[in-house]
């Protein structure tokens, strides 16, 4: 079978060649590391296995709750907001394409964070086919979102921006409150569109979800696949102002969210203690990863507030492709950054931050590929 070339943004998933895209090697799953996608390194709450393990059969044959009704109310419980400002979808792109092809046209005009995460530019440019100016972030500056700047880019006028906080792939984190007193001094004729897919990682206090829900022109978008460990049950929601958010209600499609979804988020929402250790092990296993990776020599790693790393190879030695390819072979594999932006250059590289045992691992196939040949 000739194998389909994926269309739109580049998403990673090569691990998938080594396990088999037909689910036919999955005795290998042990063995390869994923580094590449940003899936959590820790399982979902006990209680999310047990609630799927015990009615395992039942929720994948029966239909779910057409609206996520439960699930929504348990996601205004838990963020402390009305259940009319949240739209719940199979995860954070399936409502990435629904809310932005529903306000946008060709003739509209966007700003965007370069570099940032992949599926924005692609919508907008590709598929909507709408102007996109990009905010350019540096290298020397730590990739830092200059907020003066952004207020200066944002009088001239935009339909939409959008703000990946952490922001993909750089880990930088613009702090809630700078972000607020900035939002609440723009235009209210301009949408901004938050992404917080990895804020969790920082402080669930960082979010911005409530000030959306208060305000004419803010949403904040929540994937609930990296945070909580469900990336394969495909489970996110929109939060903003409810006149806005009913209007994407209406043409959302029924059942979005599948039953062994929706009772996957049920469960982890009710267990904010599991998960809050899991964020603070991240940081230090982040921090320890950091270490590790500095340590083999000229590598230059970024600062970052989630669960991956940006990194540099030394101008000397392999560049990000034949890094890449060197990792492979060893069942580890890591992402080229340059996917997402030019800015990149040839010699970014981007790791997942795993457990403490794998991060060891993957620093001693980074010493021996880098090695290698020298």
């Amino acid at each position: 079978m000739t194998q389909q070339e994926p269309v739109g943004a580049f998403h990673g998933g090569a691990f998938f060649d080594a396990i088999g895209r037909e689910f036919d090697n999955l005795r290998r799953i042990d063995r390869v590391i994923n580094a590449d996608v940003l899936d959590a390194w820790f399982p979902p709450s006990p209680m999310v296995i047990r609630a799927l393990g015990g009615h395992l059969s039942w929720s994948i044959k029966t239909s779910p709750p057409t609206g996520s009704e439960g699930l929504i109310a348990w996601i205004a419980r838990a963020r402390g907001v009305a259940a009319e400002s949240i739209l719940p979808g199979a995860g954070s792109s399936s409502l990435i394409f629904l809310a932005l092809r529903h306000w946008l046209t060709p003739s509209s005009k966007t700003l965007i964070l370069d570099p940032t995460y992949g599926e924005y530019p692609h919508v907008l440019e590709t598929v909507i086919g709408c102007g996109v100016q990009r905010l350019p972030l540096n290298r020397e500056d730590g990739y830092v979102v200059d907020l003066e700047r952004l207020e200066a880019e944002l009088s001239k006028g935009y339909d939409l921006a959008v703000l990946v906080n952490p922001n993909n792939p750089t880990g930088q984190h613009i702090p809630r409150r700078a972000l607020e007193e900035l939002l609440s001094r723009v235009s209210p004729n301009t949408k901004f569109w938050i992404d917080e897919a990895y804020v969790d990682y920082v402080d669930r206090g960082e979010s911005l979800e409530a000030f959306a829900s208060a305000s004419p022109n803010v949403f904040v978008c929540k994937s609930m696949s990296k945070v909580y460990g469900l990336s394969g049950l495909r489970v996110g929601y929109l939060c903003g102002p409810k006149p806005l958010i009913d209007e994407l209600r209406v043409i959302s499609p029924p059942w979005s969210v599948s039953l062994p979804g929706q009772l996957a988020a049920v469960m982890a929402l009710q267990d904010p203690e599991y998960y809050s250790e899991r964020y603070l092990d991240t940081h230090r296993l982040r921090l320890e990863l950091t270490e590790d990776l500095r340590s083999l020599g000229d590598l230059e790693v970024a600062q970052g507030a989630a669960n991956y790393l940006l990194c540099y190879l030394p101008p000397h030695g392999p560049d990000t492709e034949e890094l890449l390819a060197r990792c492979r072979e060893h069942d580890l594999f890591l992402r080229n950054p340059a996917a997402t932006s030019p800015r990149m250059g040839p010699r970014a590289f981007r790791i997942a931050v795993k457990d403490a045992e794998t991060n060891g691992l993957m620093a001693e196939i980074l010493r021996a590929v880098l090695n290698q040949g020298s």
